[in-house]
């Protein structure tokens, strides 16, 4: 088994069900922490007052109700709910969502809705102490180049027949492109291939280009760009993704213009024309956004072109959140960190010779790809569940779509395409 063993989902009185989780895969998930904490008490005042002012209508299982109406948010087991957030904050928010102990009927809604207010859910007092009640992120997550394999193993290595249950034919996991909104599950295969043309377009890839791009997925664009006559270098630091891509280049017969190789962006080599990186900064983290943006200046060639699509957050968020440990973290995305567009052009300023020529911003677009993903995931849980993948795997990926998609819907998340140049050297 993957994920632990299938358990069957059963009745409780507090509730319409219960989500076992194994303690043996995730111990922190199986059981809230002691509902009689101090810690409990506070999160229990701070939570219900937050819900109070917000436009959401929060059922509890005694049949009181909190808010000013809106998505609808059934807390089943309030006790188990504020003991988790009173323990691990947003950590434990998501992860009672995973022991179903709190549902939404329009999980993207009620998420959305907490999205758009995230700066006002904790008090200001309590925020001045975020570093007294937030947890931290741990040192083994560093992005380091042995702790990055393990980071990216750790979500990409999952099965690439996982993803291909969910993604369209391309195997695209990044933002589309869609021409109008809102999309339909039959154009998002068109609309991932505007989004790779695009970027390809920025870096005015053409028939001899020479081409670097961090981060492979599972191939589509180093085939797109080699389909232009290109000769493609593409970097990836998950096995599972260099064998289907490879297997994806020589199906379309460009096995002698595209490589892909197991390697770090820190241990590349050579000289390009052009570098396209899509969503791979994530994955960078705060520490290491220098040495990311200095290797990308360092393998442009004079007057090259850098494409790269980013997801950005607000940066006072980013600031206030960038040294501790969200669910997002633990459960999804070990070692990832979203920069802001403050971030980005700061590092890009400060260390290195790039210069940022186009910034172009499409959330709406990320918000329509989400939902497209999630509808699909949850068409298909029962092929999920054949691949061995138990429930609460799935109500934990449910739940990062939905949060994904929400963070989107609010504003609070942006997805950014840039063009960095690099002038000639003058003669």
């Amino acid at each position: 088994m993957r994920t632990g063993d299938t358990h069957p989902t059963t009745a409780t009185p507090s509730g319409p069900a219960h989500f076992p989780v194994d303690p043996a895969r995730r111990p922190s998930a199986a059981a809230p922490p002691a509902a009689s904490s101090p810690r409990t008490a506070v999160a229990a005042a701070v939570v219900r007052r937050a819900l109070r002012e917000l436009p959401l209508r929060v059922r509890f299982a005694d049949g009181t109700e909190l808010g000013k109406g809106g998505p609808v948010l059934h807390i089943h087991r309030p006790d188990a709910f504020h003991a988790r957030i009173g323990k691990h904050g947003l950590v434990g928010f998501g992860e009672s969502y995973m022991a179903g102990e709190w549902d939404a009927p329009d999980l993207v809604a009620a998420l959305t809705v907490l999205a758009a207010h995230a700066s006002e859910l904790v008090p200001a007092p309590l925020q001045r102490l975020r570093g007294l009640w937030a947890l931290r992120q741990p040192s083994a997550r560093r992005n380091t180049p042995g702790g990055s394999r393990a980071n990216i193993s750790h979500h990409y290595d999952l099965s690439n027949e996982l993803f291909a249950l969910f993604l369209d034919e391309t195997l695209s996991y990044s933002s589309a492109v869609f021409r109008g909104l809102p999309a339909a599950w039959e154009l998002l295969a068109e609309a991932q291939r505007r989004k790779i043309d695009r970027l390809l377009d920025l870096a005015e890839v053409r028939d001899g280009s020479r081409v670097l791009e961090i981060g492979t997925g599972w191939g589509e664009l180093a085939i797109r760009a080699a389909a232009r006559g290109a000769r493609v270098t593409s970097l990836t630091l998950s096995g599972e993704q260099r064998e289907l891509a490879m297997e994806r280049v020589a199906a379309a017969g460009l096995t002698d213009r595209v490589t892909v190789e197991l390697c770090d962006y820190r241990e590349a080599r050579g000289s390009y024309d052009a570098v396209v990186s899509v969503e791979m900064i994530e994955a960078v983290g705060a520490e290491f956004w220098p040495a990311y943006f200095r290797t990308l200046d360092a393998l442009l060639a004079p007057g090259g072109r850098v494409a790269l699509q980013a997801i950005t957050m607000p940066h006072d968020r980013m600031l206030a959140s960038r040294s501790t440990y969200t669910w997002i973290q633990k459960y999804i995305f070990p070692g990832g960190l979203l920069p802001s567009v403050e971030a980005i052009s700061e590092t890009v300023r400060d260390h290195t010779s790039l210069t940022i020529a186009r910034r172009d911003g499409y959330g709406a677009h990320y918000a329509e790809t989400l939902r497209l993903w999630r509808e699909r995931f949850a068409e298909r849980a029962d092929a999920v569940a054949a691949l061995e993948f138990d429930e609460t795997f799935q109500r934990m990926w449910t739940f990062y779509l939905a949060y994904s998609e929400a963070g989107f819907r609010s504003g609070y998340l942006d997805v950014q395409q840039y063009l960095l140049t690099k002038e000639e050297i003058s003669r």
